[in-house]
């Protein structure tokens, strides 16, 4: 997809991997649209770095667990710029419990992660839909885990949201083809706030100095690494729908038991 002039709805996008995303196709010469639920000061400073690389942004508040915010939030986009081409599904929550303590997952836990990471995606892919069908193409882009294929992460609600929204993915891609590509991308540890503050500075300097050593690459993905990885199925991926990239440095090829120290 030729991205100059196209219009791309990042959920999610006043921090971490949204915001680097947001950014990345302001720079392509996309409008953008920056959603937040809380963090307004975090979202007006992204739309500003939009504007500052010479492309149109508009920032809009929604909670995607709520179906007509997600309604309201792709309206938005098509007031104010007369299309929608991209989706980036980026926004979630979790709640770290050990997966040990299942009674530590609480039904409100359990709805509010599957609300906010699944049925979001879902309800902003449906609204979008109609519009990218006007425009006569369109890709939808799920920010998952790698937890999704493994299981781990920091809940077992956590994986199970990222899991379903994988096998959604490939729902979507046969339903929407050939107008609206979709695919995902499943990080590993990404270096964000979110996790530093889901786990603690101490536990997340170990978490990153052990990737040195368990993983072939041998390193923590950035969140501007995601968001290349997102633009590029969007833009260059042209034969490419229902996949999920694994996105994690080679962490998903590595036993649960852990490996030998590399030299």
């Amino acid at each position: 997809m030729e991205l100059q002039g196209k219009t791309a709805l990042v959920t999610g996008s006043s921090a971490g991997v949204g915001r680097a995303t947001a950014i990345g196709f302001a720079e392509r010469g996309c409008s953008v649209v920056v959603n937040y639920n809380r963090s307004h000061s975090e979202a007006e400073e992204v739309g500003e770095l939009c504007r500052s690389k010479g492309a149109e942004a508009i920032v809009v508040q929604a909670d995607v667990s709520v179906d007509a915010d997600c309604r309201k939030l792709v309206q938005a986009a098509a007031d104010k710029f007369g299309r929608l081409d991209i989706l980036v599904n980026n926004a979630a929550v979790t709640k770290f419990v050990e997966h040990s303590n299942l009674e530590g997952l609480t039904e409100e836990i359990w709805m509010k992660i599957l609300r906010t990471n699944l049925m979001g995606a879902f309800f902003c892919s449906r609204a979008a839909v109609p519009h990218m069908q006007q425009a006569g193409e369109g890709a939808i882009v799920n920010v998952v885990s790698i937890a999704g294929f493994t299981g781990g992460g920091s809940s077992i609600a956590y994986a199970a949201s990222k899991a379903a929204i994988i096998n959604m993915t490939k729902s979507l891609a046969r339903t929407l083809g050939p107008t609206i590509r979709v695919n995902g991308v499943a990080p590993g540890a990404i270096d964000t706030r979110w996790i530093r503050n889901g786990v603690g500075e101490e536990a997340f300097d170990a978490l990153r100095d052990s990737l040195r050593y368990t993983t072939p690459l041998q390193v923590i993905a950035t969140p501007e690494d995601v968001a290349d990885a997102v633009i590029w199925l969007v833009e260059g991926a042209r034969m490419v729908t229902g996949e999920t990239i694994k996105l994690d440095g080679g962490q998903h090829l590595m036993s649960d038991r852990g490996l030998k120290q590399r030299e």
